[in-house]
């Protein structure tokens, strides 16, 4: 009998890779998604589309559901239907800059959604066969109170998404502890791949990158480049998240690489890997990034991205997910994500230049 598992947020770059890898690993495989008036399913669609078409019959790899992290009553339809064994929750409203915007709503999806998922288990009586998978996030460490961080550091989050995130890290604790369940966090640091949403910093910057090498963009405006974070890549920080649900016990892990890079840092990179070298001249908003065969600017500093509360640094310290889990996390070296997602970027620009 193939396990079950439904995953929330199944449309966001994490949900797509941990779809295609439980698909793989043999499982009927769920996901919930929201009622929209134009198709949000671009990450997933030759999982659940493609083989529907070319046969009407067939079972789809992936199942959808509607239902939304606002909505109990959507949720407790959905997991009563198919009784998961896993649930991995990963929707959430999850731009840091935005939630200072949206921060009524981003504590109904990532605060309560976590809470009313947990309360659809447990009135559905799956406490003791669904296990729980709670995406947690460095953002929870925001004013870093030890380097690196890891699962005994203190918390001390510097954004609305940051605090919402920090209920759903201990209402989840809570219910293991008050009702015996299986849920765990994965405290994720900053993970990126080429299925980013582009107005994340790492996406922006290899878009751009890609977008002024074929002469289609003039400048990339950038927040604070002093910014330090802990990047991994997205597709082997999914394996992790399943490896937690299949341990012997109930804990919560950091996921990191234990490496950290500057914003600046990262567009070097990403511009390097376009044929461009950059030099940078002046200081704080006044920096810019000159290309040095050119002596154009190419990057500039526009106040407007920097955050009310700023996170300057985030370096995550993976020693327990390694020991206890066998987990990796040097397979993918940061200049091998850079990559990645650069050469995605510029092979996208080229095809839509082609069309």
């Amino acid at each position: 009998m193939n396990k079950v598992a439904l995953i929330t947020g199944v449309t966001g770059q994490d949900g797509s890779f941990l779809a295609e890898f439980l698909i793989e690993k043999g499982y009927e495989v769920h996901g919930i998604i929201r009622r929209s008036s134009s198709f949000n399913t671009e990450r997933i669609e030759h999982l659940y589309f493609e083989e529907w078409v070319r046969d009407m019959k067939r079972s789809r790899a992936l199942n959808l559901h509607y239902g939304d992290m606002t909505d109990s009553s959507s949720l407790i339809r959905i997991i009563q239907q198919i009784q998961p064994d896993e649930i991995y929750n990963l929707a959430a409203q999850s731009h840091v800059k935005v939630s200072f915007d949206v921060p009524e709503y981003t504590a109904e999806t990532d605060a309560t959604g976590t809470l009313r998922l947990l309360e659809a288990v447990r009135i559905l009586g799956l406490e003791k066969k669904t296990k729980i998978y709670q995406a947690s996030t460095s953002e929870l460490y925001g004013l870093v109170q030890e380097i690196p961080q890891r699962e005994t550091t203190p918390f001390y989050p510097r954004s609305p998404y940051g605090v919402a995130k920090l209920y759903g890290f201990w209402i989840t604790k809570n219910y293991r502890e008050s009702y015996g369940m299986f849920a765990v966090n994965g405290i994720l640091f900053n993970h990126e791949s080429e299925r980013r949403g582009e107005t994340f910093v790492t996406r922006k910057i290899t878009l751009a990158a890609a977008r002024i090498a074929a002469g289609e963009q003039d400048k990339l405006y950038l927040g604070n480049l002093d910014a330090l974070r802990d990047w991994g890549y997205a597709r082997d920080y999914v394996e992790c998240m399943w490896l937690m649900l299949q341990h012997d016990t109930p804990e919560d892990f950091v996921i990191a690489t234990g490496e950290q890079h500057s914003v600046r840092e990262f567009t070097e990179c990403a511009f390097r890997e376009v044929g461009i070298n950059l030099r940078w001249e002046g200081e704080g908003i006044n920096e810019r990034g000159i290309d040095t065969a050119t002596g154009r600017v190419l990057v500039e500093v526009d106040p407007k991205y920097f955050r009310p509360a700023e996170v300057e640094t985030l370096l995550g310290d993976p020693a327990k997910a390694k020991k206890l889990l066998g987990w990796n996390p040097s397979k993918t070296s940061f200049e091998e994500l850079v990559r990645i997602m650069v050469r995605h970027d510029v092979a996208y620009i080229q095809s839509h230049k082609l069309a």
